[in-house]
Order: structure tokens, then sequence, then C-alpha cells
């Protein structure tokens, strides 16, 4: 295949790079759409108790408050004569939205749940119509409509739609600015890297080409089933990243045949046949990590591997196709608009020569250079230890927002936040005795401070009459009940109300009780992720293992690879946790320390785990060259990283500073996202492939290519491996003790 692609891109460059055009302009006009059609939410279980339990509360009353309206006087107390018929007057106008439902308020039902301590603020609850994507549409054109001063009340808008509408104007907001400040800096970086114009330009085309793909593929698969808007980061960061990366590999092994004589249609040739092919393997190992996130039913989690995949596949075509055929036709020029800084010339063709000496001196002493650096990684690891999870909420928004100031005032000056109390669902036919009685030990729970139901409101010291609203929850074959707690929304506390909820017997008479709100939906999620967790663990151990199998013919290759990918992870991670979870540097980012975010901490991981084999890859398919043309290990590792150390290095930073952009985002989780990609990246290039791989390497010895007779005849017929020819080595002598030669 890759001979054909090479013949292609040789005889047919014009013609190739003709289609490639059509197909982006069509790919950007069909893109185009995809902002339109991307959504929020998507972080529960859609087949969870929690969420079975919101869809019946919808499809049987109204659905739940899932938007608050906190109503404020400039002076004075709501319960005022002129305060309370600006507020009923507000509440008319809101029941005849379309868009709204079961809207609740103090001025209508007395309730003293929905009055501030001081009188001076009341809340007005209200449910928003149509699924996650519309909601937010709906939601964020009645906060425009009905916020800010109206007559004598001032309003603000909280609640999980509102939430939800806030976190997605200010994710693209976020978006713009990471763009704007990581382009120019890519730009930058690719021109001292390259040390040339045409050159430095040459990777933004593949770049382009795996952005406009994927945007196109989301767009589709936005018309057909939930995407999440957050999938528009990922496709952004790591399209450009990993078509410089790619693109990197290509021109690097190009330039290196042009110096050394070989005429431009053989160096396109031979790149393809090398340098292509390990592309595309590496893109193999970069999908099938981000595949696993296709086990996880969220669909925040499913959308990543949606665009994920998209832009690795996209990428991988791009380079193979399009970039031969930028060389075929640009030939020698690609040096053309050299920057004249001092040394820009010849040596940007050779190996570098950093890498090799700390390959070389990593070789000689491998335990004693080894070990620091894995006790520093193990320190960088440690704050796992006290790890805990949890799911988004208001506070992963700044301060300032009014969706988080809401939610203070409701948590701080309300007796019990409704919004936010567990909701359970009684179906079937249940008789008021029964359902008085239920209601009853729901509240002698410990950590519940009232039971709304419609037999009444309910506390542990007696119950009070039924007030306006109660018959709202009552239908003629299901009961609704709300328990109001105590703890903190999504406090450990309030997680264990929910358990404690759940192991109370139901009334009787009812087919099943299910439990959801807020806190059930964070217990339902985590359950989740961690049922299906160990299943995408193993497949992409498993994958992984079989494709290094495939390309080096080792076993233990593949083992070697997993666990210094793992110590790897295991340091970014935990530098995670002990910034985003325990608050450090939580001032100068500006965001508010809580537990790590159980979905994208998953999707952190299957990100820096697929390009921790990406860049495994790059190196280890030069060092097999080298050793299947007759170097020792050694050797072959030494003169391996002095060919790829500073393509891997360039490479990482690069698509360091599209993922360390997003440290400007005001939205918490995103900051983590980035901030821990990068730092996985730079840990995995730097401290990884220069140490820790040609130590254990060097350890391992001749083990490193073991595989037994069954397998190895096994690889011999259906294995991988570059199909170029490897470098000419030069004239060596061998250092008794290391097995590694000089170069003479």
């Amino acid at each position: 295949m890759f001979h054909r692609v090479a013949e292609l891109t040789v005889r047919r460059p014009k013609a190739v790079l003709f289609i490639a055009a059509v197909l982006v302009a069509a790919m950007g006009v069909i893109g185009v759409g995809a902002f339109g059609k991307l959504v929020g939410g998507g972080f529960d279980d859609p087949d969870s108790p929690s969420t079975q339990a919101r869809q019946v509360i919808d499809e049987r009353f109204g659905g739940e408050a899932n938007l608050v309206l906190l109503v404020s006087t400039g002076d004075g107390r709501v319960t005022d004569p002129a305060a309370r018929q600006d507020g009923e007057e507000l509440v008319a106008v809101l029941r005849e939205e379309p868009t709204l439902s079961n809207v609740v308020s103090y001025w209508d039902t007395d309730s003293e749940a929905l009055l501030s301590k001081d009188g001076t603020s009341a809340m007005v609850l209200a449910h928003v119509e149509g699924d996650e994507s519309s909601q937010d549409t709906h939601a964020h054109d009645i906060i425009e409509a009905y916020t800010g001063t109206r007559d004598s009340l001032t309003v603000r808008a909280g609640g999980g739609t509102a939430v939800s509408a806030e976190l997605s104007d200010q994710v693209l907001k976020d978006l713009l600015l990471a763009e704007i400040i990581a382009v120019p800096l890519t730009l930058l970086l690719l021109l001292i890297v390259f040390g040339g114009v045409v050159a430095a330009l040459l990777p933004l085309a593949v770049g382009t080409i795996a952005v406009a793909g994927t945007f196109a593929e989301l767009s589709l698969l936005g018309s057909a089933t939930n995407v999440s808007i957050f999938a528009i980061n990922l496709t952004t960061a790591l399209g450009l990243g990993l078509g410089i990366d790619y693109a990197l590999l290509m021109i690097s092994r190009f330039r290196e045949q042009l110096a050394a004589g070989t005429p431009v249609d053989d160096a396109v040739r031979t790149t393809v046949n090398t340098a292509g092919r390990t592309v595309v393997f590496s893109a193999g190992t970069v999908a099938v990590a981000l595949t696993a996130l296709l086990v996880f039913p969220q669909y925040f989690l499913r959308s990543f591997a949606y665009a994920g995949v998209g832009v690795v596949v996209i990428a991988a075509i791009g380079t193979l196709f399009v970039m031969p055929a930028l060389l075929k036709v640009l030939g020698h020029r690609i040096n053309k608009g050299r920057i004249p800084w001092p040394r820009a010339g010849g040596r940007r063709h050779a190996p570098a020569p950093f890498w090799g000496r700390l390959a070389g001196a990593v070789m000689r002493r491998p335990v004693l250079t080894a070990l620091p650096v894995l006790a520093v990684l193990l320190l960088a690891a440690s704050p796992l230890l006290g790890v805990t999870f949890g799911t988004p909420d208001e506070r992963v928004l700044p301060e300032d927002a009014e969706s988080r100031q809401v939610s203070t005032v409701l948590q701080s000056d309300f007796a019990g936040d409704d919004e936010a109390a567990i909701q359970v669902v009684a179906d079937g036919r249940v008789a008021h005795v029964e359902l008085d009685a239920y209601a009853e030990r729901l509240a002698r729970l410990p950590g519940v401070a009232r039971v709304e139901a419609a037999t009444g409101t309910y506390t542990s010291t007696g119950r009070q009459a039924p007030g306006p609203g109660a018959q709202a929850l009552e239908r003629p074959d299901a009961q609704r009940l709300s328990v109001i707690g105590t703890a903190a929304p999504k406090s450990d506390a309030a997680q264990d109300l929910v358990g404690t909820v759940r192991d109370t017997p139901g009334p009787t008479g009812a087919g099943r009780t299910l439990v959801g709100g807020g806190d059930a939906e964070l217990v339902d999620t985590k359950d989740s992720i961690a049922d299906r967790l160990p299943l995408a663990a193993g497949l992409v151990a498993v994958t992984t293992f079989v494709l290094l199998f495939l390309f080096t013919g080792s076993i233990v290759q593949p083992l070697r690879a997993l666990v210094l990918n793992i110590v790897s992870l295991g340091a970014a991670i935990g530098a995670m946790t002990w910034i985003f979870q325990d608050g450090n540097l939580s001032g100068p980012l500006g965001f508010t320390a809580q537990p790590m975010d159980t979905s994208m901490t998953v999707l952190l991981f299957c990100i820096a785990f697929g390009l921790s084999m990406d860049y495994e890859v790059f190196v280890t398919s030069r060092v097999k060259e080298l050793h299947d043309a007759g170097e020792s290990t050694g050797d072959a590792v030494v003169h391996g990283l002095g060919h790829t150390g500073r393509i891997v290095s360039a490479a990482a930073c690069l698509l360091a500073v599209g993922f360390f952009a997003f440290a400007t985002a005001k939205v918490s989780f995103m900051q983590m996202f980035g901030i821990g990609s990068g730092l996985a990246i730079l840990i995995d290039a730097i401290a990884v492939r220069g140490v820790l791989l040609p130590a254990a390497m060097r350890l391992l010895g001749r083990a490193n290519w073991y595989a037994p007779g069954p397998l190895r005849r096994f690889h011999d017929r259906f294995g991988i491996s570059e199909g170029g020819p490897a470098p000419t080595p030069a004239p060596t002598h061998s250092d008794p003790h290391t097995g590694v030669s000089a170069r003479a």
C-alpha cells in the first residue's frame, strides 16, 4: 500500500493536491454547521436510575425544576405589597412562556422554603422544556429576556440549565482566546524548529485538513446523535498538534534524504515507506486509545472519541497523501525562506547530538540516571493517594458568573435548596396512608431537613398540612417526593444521603421507587464510569500490546511501553490532583478547588496515553529500523534517539503549546484538561523517551526483542515493519561495558 501511495504522489502530485483542496473546501462548508448542532451536558448515564427518575418526572409531572430565578428587592422585603405585585406579574408572564412549565414561586405558595432568611429575596422555580440541546437555547432566551432590573425587583438566573447555558457560552470564548494565543506561538516555534518559512508552513496544511475534516464529521454526527460542544476544544488542539507531529516526521526524513544526495522522487518514496508507515501505525495506536471512550454511556466522553478518532485518522490520511505531494512539488525548495540565524544551515539536517549524548550517558549508567527521574515522577503521582471524584457544577465557572453567584446565595440564605433536592418517584398507585408513612420514614433520616409530598411537608418533628403546590406532586399512577437535605450539594454527606434514601423501603403499592436529582446523578455517573473503567483500560492495554508486538516482533517492548506510560500518566494526573483538587495554584489560575472531574480525568488519561504511544512509535520505529539493519541494541538506541530525539521534543513542545493555551480558560475543568495534557506530553517526551526508555532497554539487554517461537513466526508472517532502507552506519568502535558504539 505504501509503495502505491508513494508512486501516486510522485507521478501525480498536482492531481492529489487539487483533489485535497476540493475536499477541504467541501469539509469546511459542512463543518461550519457543527457549531449549531453540538450541545452541552452529556455527563449522565442515560440508563441510570437517576436518569430514569428524571424521565418519569418529565413525562408525568412536567419536569424537574432546572431553572431558578432569584428575585431580590433593592430595599425592603419581597413580602411588601409593591414587591409582591411585581413578583406576581413576573410569574404570570413566565407562565405564558411556551418553553417553561411547572413555574412555582413564593408569591403563589407562601412557602418559607422559597423565601430567604432575611426576607429580601425569593425564588421562582421552573422547568425548561426540551432535550439538552434545546434546553440551552431556551434557557439562554429566558435569561436574556427576564434577568436584570424589573420594576422594583432585580432578577438573576441560576440552576442547572443556567449553568449549562453559561458553560456553553464560556467554552466558545475560551476556545477563541486559546487559539489567539496558541496559533502565533506555534508559528514562531515552527520557524525555530524548521529554520525556514516554507517548511514551517507545511504542517499547517495537514493541521487544517485534520480540523476541517473533523468539524465536518462532527456536523454530520450532530445531526444523528448528541455530540458535546466540548469536542471542539479537542478537535482544534489535537488536529493542529498531530498535523504538526506527523508533518515534522515526514519533513525531517525527506530533508535527511535530500542531504544524503538522494533524488527528489526517491526521497519522497523513502519518506512514505518509512516515516509514512510510522505515521499510520502511530495514528492507529492513538486512535485505539481514544476508541476506548466509546465503552462509556455518557455522550460527553463518547463525543471525544468521535472527535479524537476522526482527527487522528484524517490527520494521518492528510499526511500520507498531501504531504508527499507537497514534498514532490517543492523538492529542494523546501529549504527556501531560510531564517538567517547562526548555524541555521547544514546542522538542521543532521541528527541532534544532544539526544544521542543523553542516550549514551543513560546507557552507561542506567540505574544512576533512571532512579532520580523515577523518584520525581512517583512523587508527582503521590497526590493520587487522596484523590476524590465529582462531576461539573457551577463551581467550574468563575466567581463572577451569575449562575454561580445565585447558587452561592441559595446555599447560604435559604433553608434548603429546593432545586438541588433529591427527587423520589414512586411509580404506581400509592394510597395516601402508605405515602404518609414513607414520607415520615424519609424525614427521620439523618441529614434530611424536610420532605415535600402530596400529603404534606414532613420534618423529623412532625407533619404540616400540604401547601398550595402539593397537588402538583401527585398523579393517578405516580407520586413524587422532594427530599431536601442539610448538606451542601454534591458533598460526601449529600452523596451518602442518596444511598440512604435508596436503601429505605419504598411505599407499599409502588411498582418501583426511583431516586433522582443532582446528587443522585453524581453517584450514578461515578458508578457508571467505575463499572466500565476496567473494560476501557483492558481494551487499551490489549490492543496497544498487540499493535506494538506487530510492529516490533517483541513481547517485551509492549510491556515496557505500557509500564512507562502508566508511570508518566500517574505523574501528570497526580500533579493535576495537587493543583485542582488540593487548590495549589488556584490563585494564579483563578479556579475553585473541588474534586477531580470524573469524566475529564478519564478523558485526560486516554488522550495522554494515546499521545504517549505516538512518541513511543516515533522512537521505537527508528530504533528497530537501525537494529534490523545490523546495529546492536545499544547502538540502535543511541543513534535512534539521535535521529528522533529532536523531532519528538520539538513535536511535543508544539503540541503542548496548543494544550497549555487552555490554561487561560475560565472553565476549570478545561484548564485541567489543557494543563494536564500538555504536562503529560512533556513528561513523556523528555523524561520517558530521553531517560527511562534508554535505561530500560539497556537493563533489558537482549531480552528487548524476545518473543516465543510461535509468536516470532507469526510476526514474521503478519508483522509490520519500516519498509525503507535504513541509513548506512558509519564505522564504529564499541564500548565493551555498554555495547554502545561511537561513530568514527
